[in-house]
């Protein structure tokens, strides 16, 4: 483990707490988990031992809040996978090609889209709200596995923060799920996300397992609290956590794009 202040360690576990929360009512819980690392280990560590280790700590609370969603929501487990193995490829993919790409040049993108996201679920305040009656067509089947599995999993192991918001949104949008069980639904592929790019990081020595470990028990524990709430209130909860998430989301990009 890096030189770090118990100040810092005990810091960084309250926000792997935090993220854990998040991630399990609607994801995006990078977006704390992620840059607290950055700032909390010292400048010499390189910029993808933070992603390593924010991988080995998140797989921990989303797997937990996976299982915990997958007994109590309507998960299809099956349509789960499929889309879970396609984002295991992904990631990895990912993991192999983060810091090839400069940051600064996907966050105006990833900026626009969100900007978009946020503007339809103020406006389609239905969306999500109950499920689609039907069942779900073989094209919108594979366009789930190709975005929400193969590109989000791609992302996740270049850069990550705000991954299970978008599988939320997608899994919602392309599957006609309610917003619950999309979030149910996005933990067992985003588990999936974080093992395919933790591999890599591993095989790379891109991990800090001691204080991963350590940050994972309080992740895991915030995991399981946030799952717990999501099922206890349900989908108009979800909906008002990601509003919160997705504009914190743009603004917190958007300062470092041009603060």
């Amino acid at each position: 483990m890096p030189d770090i202040t118990l100040t810092m360690i005990i810091v960084l576990c309250l926000v792997a707490a935090a993220a854990g929360w998040i991630d399990a009512v609607v994801g995006g819980g990078g977006l704390l988990l992620l840059p607290a690392l950055l700032l909390g280990l010292p400048s010499h560590v390189p910029y993808t031992h933070a992603l390593g280790t924010n991988k080995a700590v998140s797989i921990v609370g989303t797997t937990g809040a996976a299982v915990t969603f997958a007994r109590k929501a309507p998960v299809d487990v099956k349509v789960a996978l499929r889309i879970c193995l396609a984002a295991m490829a992904g990631a990895a993919a990912g993991a192999l090609l983060a810091g090839s790409i400069p940051k600064e040049a996907m966050m105006p993108v990833i900026m626009v889209v969100l900007l978009l996201v946020a503007a339809f679920v103020i406006f389609r305040p239905s969306f999500g709200a109950v499920p689609v009656d039907g069942p779900v067509t073989r094209q919108r089947m594979i366009a789930a596995i190709l975005l929400a599995g193969v590109g989000i999993g791609l992302y996740d192991g270049l850069l990550g923060p705000g991954t299970g918001t978008f599988l939320v949104l997608i899994l919602t949008g392309l599957l006609r799920l309610d917003l619950l069980t999309a979030s149910a639904t996005a933990k067992i592929v985003n588990a999936g996300t974080n093992a395919g790019a933790l591999v890599v990081f591993a095989f790379q020595g891109a991990v800090m397992w001691q204080l991963a470990a350590l940050m994972a028990v309080f992740n895991l524990a915030g995991g399981q609290a946030g799952a717990r709430m999501a099922l206890k209130k349900g989908s108009g909860f979800v909906r008002m956590v990601l509003l919160t998430v997705v504009c914190a989301l743009v603004l917190k990009l958007g300062w470092e794009q041009w603060a």
